[in-house]
């Protein structure tokens, strides 16, 4: 992985993302990453981390598009697609996007929530890399795999910068190829 001034970038993340008790709810221990993007050079080593997971061993790009998750995997897969020369989808809130969309409802580690995009976003056979902040149970990946398969699109892999290693979220990728930049 990328060195960020000379340190391991997995060094760097830890001493920059915070942990923030009882956020949203009680018992849920958030973690805060607007200090991880507060700082450039961690965040570009971020960014170029996790665009490696839409590119082949040679380096070329192998993905169509990089889709976020509404919201903190905007900030992360936007800047993922500019790297990888890819178009950028936003997984959206239902009621969030103008236009006929699709949508998938899931559970939450703390709640539900339902996921659109866009009926056109994702052209039948277009590869793309689902990018999010946190793998948690795994249900908003899977919403999201669900509404790239119902625009004809194929999801090449899954790129988080945390997984919560004591939540489930790693079954409900199966056998898509994940990377998780650091797991707590």
């Amino acid at each position: 992985m990328t060195d960020v001034e000379g340190r391991p970038l997995l060094t760097a993340l830890e001493s920059l993302i915070w942990d923030v008790p009882d956020y949203p709810s009680p018992g849920i221990l958030f973690k805060d990453i607007t200090p991880l993007l507060a700082d450039h050079d961690t965040f570009t080593a971020t960014v170029q981390a996790l665009a490696d997971a839409g590119r082949d061993g040679s380096g070329a790009t192998v993905v169509d598009k990089v889709l976020g998750m509404e919201a903190r995997g905007f900030i992360l897969a936007a800047p993922v697609a500019l790297a990888l020369g890819a178009g950028f989808v936003p997984v959206r809130k239902a009621g969030k996007l103008p236009r006929e969309t699709h949508a998938v409802s899931y559970a939450l580690e703390y709640g539900e929530a339902t996921l659109e995009i866009h009926t056109d976003a994702v052209a039948p056979g277009e590869r793309v890399l689902l990018v999010d902040d946190v793998l948690a149970t795994g249900g908003t990946i899977d919403a999201t795999r669900q509404l790239v398969e119902a625009c004809g699109g194929t999801v090449a892999g899954v790129a988080v910068l945390m997984e919560l290693s004591a939540l489930p979220g790693r079954a409900a990728v199966g056998a898509l190829p994940l990377t998780a930049l650091m797991t707590v």
